[in-house]
C-alpha cells in the first residue's frame, strides 16, 4: 500500500506542475528545482538523477535545427510547401495539415507552423473556406509531427529512455518508434481533417462573419493583402544549408535501422543516443563552415530559444518527478503492474494528462517513459501508445494555438465561454486519439505487444 508520504509528494510535484505552467516559459524547470528542495529537505527523499542523456541529445538537435533556421535552409522549406498549398487551395483543410505536419517531421520542431498559418488563412479565406477549418487542424497537424520526427526533442527522448531495450525482438530504434507512430499519425489526421471539413458554419451562411464584413473597412481588414514566400530568391547558401540537414536526418535514420553500420562500441554497436549527437552537431558544424552562418546568430534563433526553454523543462520537471517516483517504486510495481496489465490504455492516458500539465512531449516521455519501464509496464506497449505524447491542446494556452488565434482575422478559430470549448479540442482529441488506438493496432501487427 501507499502511504500518506507518497500522496503528499504527489500533491507537491503536481503543485509544481500546475504552478510552473502556468508562468510558462522556463519557469517549469525553475520549479521543478523548488519540488526537489521540498522532496529532500522535508521528505528526506533521495534525490534521483537528472536525464543528462536526454538532455544532451535534445541540445545536439536544436543546435543543428538553429543553424538550419539561422541559414534560411527553414525558409527554402516553407517556401517549397507554400508552393504545394496554393496549386490545391480547395483541399486546404485537407493539404494544409498534411504539410504542417511533414513540415515538423523534417525540422523537428512544431514551430513552423508560425510562418504557415498567415498563408492558411489567406488561401482559405480568398477561397470562402472557413478559416478555422484548415487553422484549428493545422496547429494540431504540427505538434503530432514532433514524436514523428527524427530531429524532435520528444523522439530523441524516446530514443535515448529505450536505448538499450528489445522491442519485437529486435534491439529499439527509429524503425521501431517510426513504424509505429508515422502511420499511426496519418490515420489521425485524415480523421481530424475530415472531421474538420465540416466543422462550423460556411461563411456565406454564418451571421456572426456575415455581420462583421458588413462594415466595409472590417471586410478589407478580414481579406487584406496575399501573405506569400512566393517569389523571394534565397541564397544558394540557404538551399545548402537545407540539403545538409535533410542529408544529417536520411544518415541518422539509416543508420538507427541497420546497426550493423555502426561502429562497435564495446563489442556493441554505437548507441543512437550517441549518434545523435554527434551528426547533428555535425550538421550545425558544416553550415556554419560552408553556407555562411555567423555562430553569434544561431542562439539568438527562435529555434535555439524554443529548444533551450525545453531543455530546462526536462531538466527540472523529469528530475523532480524521477525523485518522487523512485523512493516509492517497489510499491508502485505492486499496484500497478497488474493495473497496466488489466487496462494497458491507462498507461497512454497518464502520458496524455501529463502533457498537458508540462505542456511539453518530451517533458512528459522523460517524466512517465522511465517510471512505466522501472514498474514492468512492456516497452512494446509504451511506444505503441507514444503518440499520446500530446496533450497540450485539452487548453487553449500553447504559442502554436494562440498564434492561430491570432492569424485569424475572420473571428471563426476562437475560445468559447467556457475556455474549453475552443476550436483546437475536438480537432486534436480526434487525431491524437485516433493516432493512439492505431499505434496500439500497429504495435499487434508487428508483434510488439
Amino acid at each position: 500500500m501507499l502511504g500518506y508520504d507518497f500522496w503528499i509528494q504527489l500533491v507537491v510535484v503536481l503543485i509544481a506542475l500546475f504552478y510552473g505552467a502556468r508562468k510558462g516559459g522556463m519557469a517549469l524547470g525553475l520549479i521543478g528545482g523548488i519540488g526537489l528542495l521540498v522532496l529532500v529537505f522535508g521528505f528526506g527523499v533521495k534525490p534521483g538523477k537528472p536525464p543528462v542523456d536526454v538532455i544532451l541529445t535534445i541540445l545536439a538537435v536544436v543546435c543543428g535545427s538553429a543553424a538550419l533556421q539561422a541559414a534560411g535552409g527553414l525558409d527554402c522549406l516553407l517556401q517549397i510547401a507554400e508552393r504545394v498549398l496554393r496549386r490545391h487551395p480547395r483541399a486546404v483543410v485537407y493539404v494544409a495539415p498534411y504539410i504542417c505536419w511533414f513540415l515538423t517531421v523534417l525540422c523537428g520542431t512544431g514551430h513552423v507552423v508560425y510562418t504557415m498559418l498567415p498563408i492558411i488563412y489567406d488561401v482559405a479565406i480568398k477561397n470562402n473556406i472557413r478559416p478555422e477549418r484548415p487553422m484549428a487542424a493545422s496547429t494540431i497537424a504540427a505538434q503530432m509531427g514532433v514524436i514523428c520526427s527524427p530531429a524532435a526533442v520528444a523522439a530523441v527522448s524516446m530514443i535515448a529512455l529505450l536505448d538499450g531495450y528489445q522491442v519485437g525482438g529486435h534491439p529499439f530504434g527509429f524503425v521501431q518508434l517510426f513504424s509505429i507512430v508515422i502511420p499511426a499519425a496519418i490515420v489521425g489526421l485524415f480523421a481530424e481533417c475530415t472531421y474538420s471539413s465540416f466543422r462550423g458554419k460556411d461563411l456565406d451562411k454564418d451571421p456572426d462573419f456575415q455581420k462583421l464584413i458588413s462594415d466595409p473597412e472590417q471586410k478589407k481588414y478580414v481579406y487584406g493583402e496575399t501573405t506569400t514566400l512566393i517569389g523571394k530568391v534565397f541564397p544558394k547558401t540557404a538551399w545548402a544549408s537545407l540539403w545538409i540537414f535533410l542529408a544529417t536526418i536520411a544518415f541518422v535514420a539509416l543508420l538507427g535501422s541497420e546497426p550493423s553500420l555502426r561502429p562497435v562500441v564495446g563489442k556493441k554497436p554505437l548507441g543512437m543516443t550517441q549518434l545523435i549527437q554527434m551528426c547533428m552537431l555535425t550538421a550545425g558544424a558544416l553550415m556554419v563552415m560552408f553556407c555562411g552562418v555567423r555562430a553569434a546568430l544561431i542562439s539568438k534563433t527562435t529555434v535555439f530559444h524554443a529548444g533551450c526553454v525545453a531543455i530546462v523543462a526536462v531538466y527540472g520537471v523529469a528530475w523532480m518527478a524521477d525523485t518522487m517516483f523512485m523512493a516509492h517504486l517497489a510499491d508502485l510495481k505492486v499496484i500497478l503492474i497488474e493495473w497496466v496489465k488489466a487496462a494497458p490504455w491507462t498507461y497512454a492516458l497518464v502520458l496524455l494528462l501529463v502533457s498537458k500539465l508540462v505542456n511539453s512531449q518530451a517533458a512528459a516521455i522523460a517524466t512517465i517513459v522511465p517510471v512505466a519501464l522501472q514498474i514492468g509496464t512492456p516497452p512494446g506497449l509504451v511506444v505503441a501508445f507514444s503518440s499520446a505524447c500530446y496533450g497540450y491542446y485539452i487548453l487553449p494556452t500553447y504559442p502554436s494555438d494562440l498564434a492561430a488565434l491570432q492569424f485569424d482575422r475572420s473571428g471563426t478559430t476562437h475560445i468559447g465561454r467556457f475556455v474549453i470549448n475552443h476550436s483546437f479540442i475536438v480537432p486534436g482529441l480526434i487525431g491524437v486519439l485516433t493516432a493512439t488506438a492505431m499505434g496500439w493496432v500497429f504495435g499487434k501487427l508487428y508483434g510488439y505487444i
